[in-house]
């Protein structure tokens, strides 16, 4: 008898203790404490405490209990963290889920909700879902899917109860250390026709638009698949939608990021990482109201400048759409009413629909029906299909804003506009179309008229004008053989061409007092352009090495480039031996003048230069992938990144880059250009060039902002390496942190910090296809996948370079940039 009681208490103990080591849902939670873990039936979701990256605080959350990075996913005390490991997770007598601090009698978190019972029992679910039962009825009382963090996992709501104000929103961690309420907020706004948003605190930051029946109006690119099956209800109890995925083995996610945007990922077993596949925003046009009200946003558009007035409206301020800036967007033509004779609509294809916060909608209507509601009405501007299969109406009323055009999938809109607007545009049938036929053909009539009358006085001027170009050296004076067609192809472009007389008075003349610095290609000055506007003149030097093929170069292609990470051109200005580029004025000039100075570089905190690096990053991978045409920079270096006023990078000087085919991986030139210790080893010994030197030009950029010093001046006199040589020494030491910068003492996280040194060294591989690309790039800076093992970087030993003749074009201030160098 005493054996058996013996072996009794053993046995209650010992199931006691296993009952605090590890819980899981067949047996319902009672209490959790810190070190506990609660793992779903299936295994696929654990709960339980964590702290994130370097902090020491502790939450309670729940993550992926497969994936072998730590993702959470949810947490539940994300604004009262614990100082200690006394946190205990519990039902109370109440029946409600609460967290408790140790000799603590008042919760820290708790479920909250309004009926107690003591008859609960929580559960975690296999979805990710910690649900609060009603043990007799297995009623849910409260569910963690209806108070989502910064992830949305599939089958959790993402919308607004109508009946009880009840809205499932996701809002960002404050920072990777920090999972309290961040600033960036996404969900659906309700206001007038339903629609998704993303937000930066109080700031709409980029629009997902309204549903159209199979997707959102501003995300063409998400179509049903094998992947995802979605369910979006509109109704009058409320508005939401539902991601499943058709596949259970597959390890989805969408969350929202501390620095603004919105993603999509899936768990890759095999390579042990999530694969980003989607995301927002993620070029200027996905910017909210980028281009103001009644206007369109195209980064399709050949002619540089994305912004355009809908049809029947024009710039509000002409002056400001000159200088590429439409932001104050367009107003109704001067004496165009907005109702009268003749109305009609024109037709805009591929678009994400305008803020629909001031329009309604009708699905009862069709579109024909909707078209005539719409004129009947003075107020009502535009009009389409609420539903892209051509089902109800849906109808604007005043301003039309954020509008874009898709490459494809888009929807088309109907924007009203006058009789006269009307003939400008031929329809394909309908008594308008015949109208708008006999306009254009009268206006025919008049032009060839017009034509016959003034050609011949036309040749003669132009005769007289060729005859004076050629007397005189003031305009064009380009000295190679292709002069001609050089001037020609500058003004291709569709820059403003600004008089040298008003860019001296912007800048006093090119006064001292107004140079912003100087570099190898000239001097940039600052200037004020109609006692308003400050602008950036680059003004090119009769001896620089940038000659004019390398100016129509600049001029030419970065007027296509509209990034906000790229400098905006304003115009430009031939005359007199003159080669000036007008540039967006950049308060914090460019960014060696911060990270190599000894004073500014204390004001880079961790978080600054972080940015920086993600800016430099985003703005390569748009030249190399997202822009209409496929760029090499070839002379990404501190000193060709600028900096606004919030610190946020713009890459400029596109004097040297080249375009490339969609399918040209790589090019050879006897002409290498660039600075040296930031040239890849194949392009200055071979002349090879791809986008994987510019990537080796992003490494050593990345590992001179970490360690705030320059890779063409920093040696180790012991091994005769530069900086990259240094850093990689230590980095296989596993010292890698003694190289930060000492002004950023220990205010960074250590994780963090060491990703990017690993990123710098794997941009920085010797052989090209070792390199990752900028996309790669990009998602190793955003997430946090496991990054391979980078190999020996191509170590350029110190060596001395006298600038020489002036004439050469080597000179410039700090570094040298070599414009000719023919390798032995």
């Amino acid at each position: 008898m005493n054996q058996l009681k013996g072996y009794l208490i053993v046995s209650l103990l010992f199931l006691v203790f296993h009952f605090c080591i590890s819980i899981d849902t067949i047996a319902p939670l009672q209490f959790i404490k810190d070190g506990d873990v609660l793992v779903s039936k299936g295994e696929r979701f654990a709960l339980g405490f964590f702290s994130p990256a370097t902090s020491t605080r502790r939450y309670v959350g729940i993550w992926y209990n497969k994936v072998s990075q730590q993702t959470v996913v949810w947490v539940a005390n994300r604004d009262n963290p614990i100082n200690d490991t006394s946190g205990v997770l519990t039902i109370n007598r109440q029946g409600n889920l609460v967290l408790y601090e140790k000799n603590q009698t008042i919760p820290l978190w708790s479920a909250n909700f309004s009926t107690a019972t003591n008859n609960s029992m929580a559960q975690l679910q296999d979805s990710g879902n910690l649900v609060l039962l009603q043990r007799d009825t297995q009623r849910i009382l409260w569910q963690s899917f209806d108070y989502p963090t910064d992830t949305l996992l599939p089958y959790m709501k993402l919308g607004l109860n109508k009946r009880t104000g009840k809205s499932w929103v996701l809002a960002s961690w404050k920072s990777k250390d920090d999972p309290g309420t961040g600033d960036i907020v996404y969900k659906i706004d309700p206001t007038g026709v339903p629609q998704l948003f993303l937000y930066k605190g109080p700031l709409r930051w980029w629009r997902g638009g309204p549903w159209t029946g199979e997707r959102w109006s501003g995300v063409p690119e998400m179509t049903r698949s094998y992947i995802f099956n979605v369910s979006f209800v509109n109704n009058e109890d409320e508005v939401s939608i539902v991601y499943g995925v058709t596949n259970p083995s597959i390890v989805s996610r969408m969350m929202v990021n501390e620095s603004g945007n919105v993603q999509r990922a899936t768990w890759n077993e095999r390579d042990r990482r999530w694969i980003g596949f989607w995301s927002a925003p993620k070029e200027q046009c996905d910017n909210y109201g980028e281009c103001g009200a009644n206007s369109n946003c195209d980064p399709y558009e050949p002619d540089n400048f994305i912004c355009k007035c809908l049809p029947g409206y024009e710039p509000k301020s002409q002056r400001d759409w000159y200088l590429r800036d439409g932001s104050g967007g367009c107003i109704r033509k001067a004496g165009v009413s907005t109702c009268g004779a003749g109305e009609g609509f024109v037709k805009m294809e591929r678009v994400r629909v305008p803020d629909t916060t001031q329009a309604r909608a009708d699905m009862s209507m069709s579109l024909k029906a909707c078209e005539l509601e719409c004129l009947k009405n003075c107020s009502c501007t535009a009009y389409t299909s609420a539903d892209e299969r051509g089902l109800g109406c849906l109808r604007w009323f005043g301003n039309l804003v954020d509008t874009r055009t898709y490459s494809s999938e888009g929807q088309d809109i109907y924007v009203r506009v006058d009789a006269a607007e009307l003939a400008k545009y031929v329809k394909s049938k309908g008594p308008l179309a015949k109208k708008g036929m006999l306009a254009m053909l009268i206006l025919s009539i008049i032009a060839a008229t017009l034509f016959l009358l003034l050609f011949p006085a036309c040749c003669f001027i132009q005769r007289k004008r060729k005859a004076k170009d050629r007397r005189s050296k003031s305009m064009f004076n380009f000295e190679d053989s292709q002069s001609a067609k050089g001037s020609n192809e500058v003004g291709i472009s569709d820059l403003p061409c600004f008089d040298l007389s008003t860019i001296a008075a912007a800048t006093d003349n090119f006064s001292d007092a107004n140079k912003l610095g100087e570099g190898g290609f000239g001097s940039v000055y600052k200037g004020l352009l109609d006692g308003a506007h400050e602008i950036a003149v680059k003004r090119l030097s009769k001896y620089s090495g940038q000659g004019n093929e390398e100016f129509k170069n600049e001029v030419t292609l970065i007027a296509k480039l509209q990034h906000r990470n790229l400098v905006r051109v304003l115009g430009y200005c031939i005359q007199e031996r003159e080669k000036m580029l007008i540039y967006e004025f950049l308060p914090n000039k460019s960014l060696d003048s911060f990270i190599f100075d000894e004073n500014k570089r204390s004001s880079l905190d961790w978080s600054t230069r972080h940015n920086i690096i993600c800016g430099i990053a985003r703005g390569i991978l748009y030249l190399h992938q997202d822009s209409r045409l496929r760029i090499i920079h070839r002379d990404l270096k501190a000193s060709n990144v600028l900096l606004d006023a919030s610190m946020n990078p713009k890459i400029s000087d596109f004097g040297m880059a080249r375009i490339f085919g969609i399918n040209q991986i790589e090019a050879n030139t006897n002409r290498v250009v660039g600075t040296y210790g930031y040239m890849s080893p194949e392009y200055a010994m071979q002349g090879l060039f791809s986008v994987k030197s510019d990537v080796y030009s992003f490494g050593v950029l990345l590992l001179e902002i970490l360690t705030g010093r320059k890779n063409s001046s920093y040696y180790d006199e012991t091994t005769s390496s530069n900086l990259v040589g240094y850093v990689w020494d230590l980095w296989r030491e596993g010292r890698s942190l003694e190289i930060v910068d000492l002004t950023l003492g220990d205010s960074y996280p250590e994780h963090e910090v060491l990703k990017c040194i690993q990123i710098g060294l794997l941009c920085v591989q010797e052989s090209a296809a070792d390199r990752p690309t900028m996309s790669a790039v990009v998602f190793m800076l955003s997430n946090d996948p496991i990054l391979p093992s980078p190999k020996q970087p191509a170590f350029i030993m110190k060596r001395t370079y006298n600038s020489g003749d002036p004439s050469t074009g080597a000179n410039s201030v700090n570094e040298v940039t070599v414009t000719l160098l023919e390798p032995r």
